[in-house]
């Protein structure tokens, strides 16, 4: 009795959902697949947030920049527009197609818009990508009722509020086609489920979705407000995002030096370590301790040529890869991946902290929207 009016043990631990699903040659397919995935997780999400990232999707833009955009009301969208004709070459503005969907209530406006970075004004900055970031970052935090969800080039993020199947239904994703599709079902332990606080995550060609929580949020963000990343949305998917732009990118660190740094070792099995890879440990550690992500965590990051599955060092989250053919798969559960794929056989746990790879070959963009071949799949018995 005393149990039950003073201790709450409501709490799911082991939700979200995550999935992803790619071809591995460039060969694009409808969100229909991922859709059905995703579906069949329900019990992990709770109808307060659903989102699909999809890569591919715009090869008439493919060289232009996509901001996609919610907003509350028209002065937020006429403040935002003025904002993007000042800096960028606007090539495209419309709508986001969506169709009434039940489970899918009181949607801001959506609006995507494709952009060119202004060239007198992007010399500005050491690199193009900065600049847009910046942009990105302006919109968020100056300009009330308006948020960039979305910010890649030929990608798109798709999200709200219900369960996933319901967004991919409201957002028409079946009309797509991409070579890489992750989707989320959103089950908020510590945040209020609205629009933008939905997964994925994106910065640039980087999304996120994740499954966890993270504890060291507060430093996490500290660390990246030193590099001119704004947390707006006080959620620590949107630290995960950015920290992988910058290591990536910006520190043009590897996927696995980065996975080092979020998901490092402990400090006795490093000292454990043979020298040579004792001594980058460290390196990692002391430069980026302030990244490292504290709690439990899986998460899957993608971008225009990679698919990336990482758990926190004791995998306290679940996560399953698969592949078959020139597809792989990356989920919560296993059932989903043999849902969408009836011939799949090839299915593991990937290593805590160790992160699994599928990536394209690098390519011309013309050749990324024909269709790339494949470069290399990293996973647990590859080299």
């Amino acid at each position: 009795m005393l149990r039950s009016a003073f201790c709450r043990d409501d709490k799911d631990f082991s939700a979200c959902s995550i999935f992803g699903m790619m071809n591995m040659r460039g060969e694009k397919f409808d969100g229909g697949p991922v859709i059905t995935a995703i579906a069949n997780m329900k019990e992990r999400s709770n109808g307060l947030g659903g989102g699909f990232a999809a890569y591919g999707i715009y090869p008439q833009y493919a060289d232009l920049y996509c901001f996609q955009l919610m907003y509350d009301d028209e002065g937020a969208k006429e403040e935002t527009e003025e904002f993007l004709k000042g800096s960028f070459s606007v090539e495209g503005a419309e709508v986001i197609p969506t169709r009434p969907c039940e489970g899918v209530d009181d949607p801001p406006l959506l609006w995507r818009y494709f952009l060119q970075p202004r060239e007198n004004l992007a010399c500005e900055v050491a690199d193009v990508d900065d600049f847009v970031v910046r942009a990105v970052m302006h919109i968020n935090v100056r300009i009330d009722g308006a948020f960039v969800f979305s910010s890649g080039k030929n990608m798109g993020v798709f999200k709200g509020v219900g369960f996933p199947e319901d967004i991919g239904r409201f957002f028409r994703l079946e009309e797509y086609e991409g070579y890489i599709w992750v989707a989320h079902g959103r089950f908020p332990t510590n945040t209020q489920g609205w629009w933008g606080g939905a997964h994925p995550f994106n910065i640039l060609d980087w999304s996120v979705v994740h499954n966890g929580e993270i504890s060291s949020y507060g430093i996490n963000r500290r660390y990246l407000e030193m590099f001119g990343y704004i947390c707006t949305l006080h959620t620590d998917t949107e630290v995960i995002a950015y920290a992988v732009d910058l290591l990536v990118r910006r520190h043009g660190l590897s996927v696995e030096d980065m996975a080092r740094v979020l998901a490092a070792p402990l400090w006795t099995e490093i000292d454990r370590m043979p020298e040579r890879e004792r001594e980058l440990h460290v390196a990692l550690r002391q430069t980026y301790g302030s990244l490292l992500l504290n709690g439990p965590f899986s998460v899957i990051i993608s971008n225009r040529g990679q698919m990336i599955g990482l758990t926190d060092r004791i995998r306290l989250r679940p996560l399953v890869a698969g592949r078959n053919g020139d597809f792989m798969y990356i989920s919560s559960e296993e059932a989903p991946m043999h849902l969408v794929d009836d011939t799949l056989r090839e299915t593991w746990i990937p290593q805590g902290g160790a992160p699994i790879v599928a990536e394209l070959e690098e390519s011309t963009r013309k050749e990324e929207e024909e269709g790339a071949k494949v470069l290399s799949l990293r996973g647990p018995d590859s080299a």
